[in-house]
């Protein structure tokens, strides 16, 4: 019967953030469809002449998510009886700019955000354009961490390590964002002309994945 040893390799990876995301979310409201989903349009056309100005391509801006809700609101009448009473139709616009980090850039899309008439409620996330890269790094080390680990416990047990036999892999999405964040409300942002450059360094990037090796032992 052949004798296997089992261990799980953590594989940890830092990268300095290089790129942004910016979240953005608008809400539009009114009785009539039509005028709803207007307005809606006059909000994105609004932000996208923004970001142009301010030196965005016009496929820059992609949406992520576009919803149209009906709003109701419940209230007792004279006899204690709950009706429920139609508010209007919602849109839901949620959009997204990415590029790469520069604090002067950031600033640019901010105040381009500000002084537009969409007030969108923002958040942003740094973090690395070659996610791929630092993906590799992490299963590299993975790979060497799980090998030194079983090294020094056949040497401990007076056995020498064999052939490599399987390795097990879960492939769940790792998340390569730094842990800094910053956000606007959507009346906080519309209430400022312009935003000043920040000079900023978002934390660095820590991410870490495992895998389980299996080896033979001689």
């Amino acid at each position: 019967m052949t004798r296997t040893i089992t261990v799980r390799g953590v594989g940890k990876a830092t990268a300095k953030a290089d790129f942004v995301t910016i979240n953005m979310s608008m809400k539009t409201s009114d009785m009539e469809y039509d005028t709803a989903m207007d307005r809606a349009a006059e909000k994105i056309d609004g932000l996208s002449r923004a970001l142009k100005h301010a030196g965005f391509g016009a496929d820059d801006l992609k949406t992520t998510k576009f919803r149209v809700d009906t709003a109701y609101d419940t209230i007792k009448d004279r006899d204690g009886n709950y009706k429920r009473i139609f508010e209007g139709f919602v849109v839901h616009h949620d959009v997204r700019l990415q590029f790469d980090f520069e604090s002067r850039r950031l600033s640019q899309a901010l105040s381009a955000m500000a002084a537009c008439i969409s007030a969108p409620e923002i958040e942003i996330r740094f973090s690395v354009k070659d996610s791929e890269k630092l993906k590799d790094d992490i299963l590299r080390s993975a790979a060497e961490n799980a090998r030194r680990r079983a090294e020094i416990l056949c040497e401990a047990s007076g056995a020498s390590l064999g052939a490599l036999l399987s390795i097990h892999y879960s492939w769940d999405e790792l998340s390569i964002y730094s842990s800094t964040r910053f956000s606007y409300e959507s009346e906080c942002l519309s209430s400022v002309k312009s935003v000043k450059s920040i000079d900023m360094e978002p934390e660095d990037i820590h991410a870490g994945d495992s895998a389980t090796f299996v080896w033979e032992i001689c």
